[in-house]
């Protein structure tokens, strides 16, 4: 038997997105994608061993509707779901079986019923096993459920032999799951369950282990932590980081600002590699904050903690949200100022998104302020509901406005600046030192752009030319942010 396992690609193939850093491999000439979903390597691992499996992930390949397959199994999320109805259409006209999972089919099943001839509605670990026999047998179900979450401290380690390694930046790994919070606009708590659930340390430390093997990579490369929040049982943290820090990897994760109320946490963090935590502030305005829920970041000083953490040589990677009930046009440009003033360096801003089985889409769906359900729109760039106190365009416009202030060359400048000038980078530049003809190439890569017609970006480049070769710097750092900027001038109104 032969299972093929898929991941639709994100957004057009053209699409600049700022989440799936393709676009800042384009500025280093390299087709690399950012990461992987965990759960195409996570099924292929508890796959049995007689059955022939092959991944395709469309985000660093064309899928190949022609190749031998018997079944077809593909993770879906709202963003892709209608890329992975049409994948599941195409395999189905051939005769060949698909199976859909994921959040988004878990969340809307009746609706990912009628693309597939199964599905999954839950995590598939429990169920996996049972749906692959009933397919051998000729007795496939409709409909798998999980009745309850799998115990990560039994569950195999993700199977990424069968993945091409070397077209990513960086690898996943996940040591928890489950999330005790209740915020309005997440699905996390309805998908993962509210209790944290643990892998064995054990069994993270051989996932990490197999990352940075030979077999695995081309390079060495960084790993992101998926967990919704790594430090949400901090005493299982804190035995973590202390295991990573003989490994000397450089990761990033996701956390509450709850990471910024132990130093400990934070010195751990940083001894075992950390260069940036991904922090859900949201919101500057603590009237969102109580709207949606995110009762964790009303107790801190949001300033206060930017600092802390930047004082350990973490870079704060900042999430907010425009486009809150309470939101106002005036909100746009004391965001840019909060970001700007308290040097976030990167910034992820999304427009207030209904993801079906939130409650923030109950609420707006029984409010009559969804506009529509083409999941393609649901990309958190576009504005798919009536605001309260602006139009759609108003509020379009004033995210646009949010990255582009954030992302001017002058922002970035002065804020590269800020983490030059206290050799921020030292220790990571310690552990993976970038040699000098990398120096000299990037050098030359940012000649190749002083023939624009922008005239920001030429003044941006000569300013920065004579750091490149200062051991302070993050080339990567830059060629992002040029990235990001490229990204925010490229936001359309529509």
């Amino acid at each position: 038997m032969k299972l093929t396992l898929i991941t639709p690609r994100q957004g057009t193939e053209n699409e600049k997105n700022i989440y799936d850093y393709r676009y800042v491999s384009k500025f280093i000439f390299s087709k690399a994608y950012s990461g992987y979903l965990l759960a195409i390597p996570t099924l292929a691992a508890l796959t049995p061993p007689d059955i022939e499996v092959s991944i395709m992930d469309e985000n660093i390949e064309p899928i190949d509707f022609d190749a031998p397959t018997d079944l077809v199994g593909i993770s879906v999320r709202t963003m892709f779901a209608r890329r992975a109805y049409e994948i599941a259409s195409r395999f189905r006209e051939r005769g060949v079986k698909v199976v859909l999972g994921g959040i988004h089919t878990s969340m809307l099943p009746d609706e990912a019923c009628r693309y597939a001839d199964s599905i999954v509605i839950g995590e598939a670990e429990n169920i996996w096993h049972e749906l692959l026999q009933d397919f051998q047998n000729r007795r496939l179900k409709k409909v798998y459920r999980s009745t309850f979450h799998p115990d990560l401290s039994h569950c195999p380690m993700p199977n990424r032999h069968l993945m091409k390694n070397n077209k990513y930046l960086l690898h996943v790994v996940q040591t928890t799951k489950g999330c005790p919070f209740f915020c309005e606009f997440c699905s996390v708590h309805a998908f993962d369950g509210t209790k944290i659930r643990h892998r064995s340390l054990e069994q993270v430390m051989a996932d990490i282990k197999e990352t940075q093997k030979d077999g695995i990579r081309e390079r060495k490369k960084a790993i992101f932590f998926a967990d919704d929040n790594i430090v949400a049982d901090r005493k299982y943290a804190k035995t973590f980081f202390k295991e990573l820090i003989p490994y000397e990897v450089s990761w990033s994760c996701q956390a509450s600002l709850n990471a910024a109320k132990d130093d400990e946490i934070l010195e751990l963090m940083a001894k075992s590699g950390c260069g940036g935590i991904l922090i859900g502030f949201e919101s500057i305005a603590e009237d969102n904050l109580r709207q949606m829920n995110k009762k964790i970041n009303l107790t801190q000083d949001f300033s206060e903690a930017i600092h802390k953490i930047h004082a350990h040589a973490i870079l704060v990677q900042g999430s907010f949200i425009v486009g809150h009930d309470n939101d106002t046009k005036e909100t746009f440009q004391k965001l840019a100022d909060f970001i700007n003033n308290n040097n976030v360096l990167f910034a992820l801003i999304s427009i207030l998104t209904p993801f079906p089985g939130t409650g923030l889409f109950k609420r707006l769906e029984k409010e009559g302020r969804i506009l529509n359900r083409d999941w393609e729109r649901y990309d958190s760039k576009t504005v798919v509901f009536k605001p309260q106190n602006m139009t759609p365009l108003e509020l379009k416009k004033g995210f646009m406005h949010v990255y582009r202030e954030v992302y001017s060359f002058k922002s970035i400048y002065k804020k590269l600046k800020y983490f030059w000038e206290r050799d921020f980078w030292k220790e990571q530049n310690r552990r993976n030192p970038i040699k000098l003809k990398y120096r000299a190439l990037f050098a030359l890569r940012l000649l190749t752009y002083l023939s624009t017609i922008d005239f920001e970006r030429i003044k941006f480049i000569c300013k920065i030319l004579p750091w490149v070769f200062d051991k302070r710097i993050r080339l990567t750092t830059i060629i992002t942010l040029m990235a990001y900027n490229d990204y925010a001038y490229s936001l359309r109104e529509g």
